[in-house]
């Protein structure tokens, strides 16, 4: 009796489906399975000793002095028996890491706006406009960025003492530009450069003057590069701790990372576990800005190294 050709094709199994029962149990699948699993395992391995040591941080933050002084990790393994923020309660009351947190948070914020206009001044003035030697501004301006700190920190100190601005944290807004501004103009200016030219031309032709086609038109098209050069200049700016130490010298003047050396020192006994529970309130709102702008973060550097 003769098979139908509807019935045929319906009885035959799906090309598709042998490979996809069989795929793992292939040489060339299980090759793959392999470098999957080691890839993942790598990645693990790399996760875990990046951690590691904040988390030890944290941990060592949530011992109280007793603990402490009866040694770090001790019998208490990698949970500490009694978790306290007496710590964090301590830095807070008795330290008043307070004023060190609003002292970091005024420079951070004033340099990132400061970084921001000014980066986008120039970033757009190198892409844009027909400046003479132009490719060796913006090389100068990365080899700012790469000169060593502490080659400026003498001339500086020199330059602040004859103007009486030492033991200030407001001079650190101007010298914290030497980290910020030079990253910043590089990104900002690979980014407008690859904005469309007729996009501006547009609106130069509706009369609208440079200032304005930057602001009404370039920078909200680069809303991921600006916001990443923020970013990356706050963190910079938050995290120093070499300019504020050749600077600063009154406690109420420190910022938080200068602050932090003086925490847990007593005549006998430094507590790590205050300067911890310092070092984790500083690091908190580094990562949470991170986490929320993440992909802003990676959209704007991808997009800034496309094309120089």
């Amino acid at each position: 009796m003769a098979t139908s050709p509807a019935r045929t094709a319906l009885a035959a199994p799906a090309p598709s489906a042998v490979p996809a029962v069989h795929r793992w149990r292939s040489p060339r699948g299980r090759r793959h399975l392999g470098s999957q699993l080691l890839f993942y395992l790598a990645v693990a391995v790399v996760v875990l000793i990046a951690l590691f040591p904040f988390f030890w941080i944290l941990r060592t933050s949530l011992e109280s002095n007793s603990e402490f002084v009866q040694g770090v990790g001790g019998a208490n393994g990698l949970i500490p028996a009694h978790l306290t923020l007496s710590s964090y309660i301590d830095d807070f009351t008795q330290l008043h890491f307070l004023t060190p947190l609003i002292n970091s948070a005024i420079v951070a914020l004033a340099t990132t706006v400061v970084t921001v206009v000014v980066a986008s001044l120039a970033g757009y003035a190198l892409a844009r406009l027909p400046i003479r030697g132009g490719g060796v501004i913006l090389t100068f301006v990365l080899l700012a960025g790469f000169f060593p700190v502490l080659a400026m920190v003498g001339p500086l100190f020199l330059l602040y003492r004859d103007f009486g601005l030492l033991d200030n944290i407001y001079p650190l807004i101007l010298t914290y530009l030497v980290y910020t501004l030079p990253l910043a103009t590089w990104l900002l200016r690979n980014f407008f450069a690859q904005i469309p030219k007729e996009l501006e031309e547009a609106a130069l032709v509706d009369g609208a003057s440079r200032l304005q086609t930057l602001r009404k038109v370039v920078i909200p098209v680069s809303v991921p590069a600006v916001f990443t050069a923020g970013i990356l200049s706050f963190i910079l700016a938050w995290n120093d701790f070499a300019f504020a130490l050749s600077f600063l010298d009154s406690p109420s003047h420190f910022t938080a990372p200068l602050a932090i050396v003086i925490f847990g020192q007593s005549q006998f006994q430094t507590f790590y576990n205050r300067i911890d529970a310092a070092v984790v309130v500083i690091t908190i709102p580094i990562a949470i800005l991170v986490l929320i702008a993440q992909r802003r973060i990676v959209s704007g550097l991808t997009a800034g190294s496309l094309k120089g």
